[in-house]
């Protein structure tokens, strides 16, 4: 009776079908790695979610249309132990989320994942707006505060939002040692982001509470006007 309501649902039957053979794509989870939902495939999130894997990391890259040729070009190129799913899918298939999306659509899209209680988000958006040839907040508050106060029982942690994508992919670019910065209320969660910023090549710097998490955000701020000065580091290149 049950296989019968199923077959006549062809659509639901589709998804369950496709989120399925995904899953099986990913090769089990070594001890110490982690499962990562890396939500969007634009510069950063698929620079990320390619270092994660590359790592050893399970990655699964959430986008709207996880068919789209672009999107499996990248599944290809980030190698093994990574799928592409539709956000929701990604996010409930993993123990961590990257939030690499828009600043303006960040608490939208985390609030359209579904269930994300006791999981790990890593902040990675800039709420900056760029007026009169300078830089300024686009918002009052972080987006890492938006984004606790929309998911109270997710452990939000801002991280890696400073970093050039380009410096991400090689950290050789930089010149030498890069520290990370980092802002979250939940230590254990900081300390699963530390881990992943090791894998990336990169130190970690355990700045503080959530709302400390602005300050990082201006810290993009002030390296991209150094930037427009002429003045930038290699890693803002």
């Amino acid at each position: 009776m049950r296989l019968r309501l199923w077959l006549n649902r062809p659509m639901q039957l589709q998804r369950i079908i496709r989120v399925a053979i995904s899953l099986a794509a990913i090769i089990p989870v070594l001890a110490g790695a982690e499962i990562i939902a890396v939500i969007g495939t634009g510069d950063v999130g698929g620079t990320l979610g390619t270092r994660f894997a590359q790592a050893g990391h399970s990655v699964y890259f959430g986008s709207r249309t996880p068919e789209a040729d672009r999107v499996q070009a990248l599944v290809s190129e980030a190698g093994e132990n990574v799928a592409a799913l539709t956000p929701p899918e990604a996010a409930a298939a993993a123990d961590m989320i990257v939030l690499a999306v828009p600043f303006g659509s960040a608490v939208d899209v985390l609030q359209s994942l579904g269930d994300i209680a006791g999981k790990v988000v890593i902040d990675v958006t800039n709420p900056l707006i760029r007026s009169e040839g300078r830089f300024a907040r686009a918002t009052e508050a972080s987006v890492a505060a938006q984004l606790q106060a929309a998911a109270p029982e997710a452990h939000v942690v801002k991280a890696l939002n400073a970093l050039a994508y380009r410096t991400m992919a090689e950290p050789e670019l930089a010149g030498g040692t890069v520290t990370i910065p980092m802002a979250g209320n939940d230590a254990a969660a900081k300390a699963r982001v530390a881990g992943l910023i090791a894998d990336l090549g990169f130190d970690s710097w355990d700045l503080g509470p959530v709302e400390y998490a602005e300050v990082l955000e201006d810290m993009l701020m002030v390296r991209l006007h150094a930037r427009l000065q002429g003045r930038a580091v290699k890693s803002a290149n």
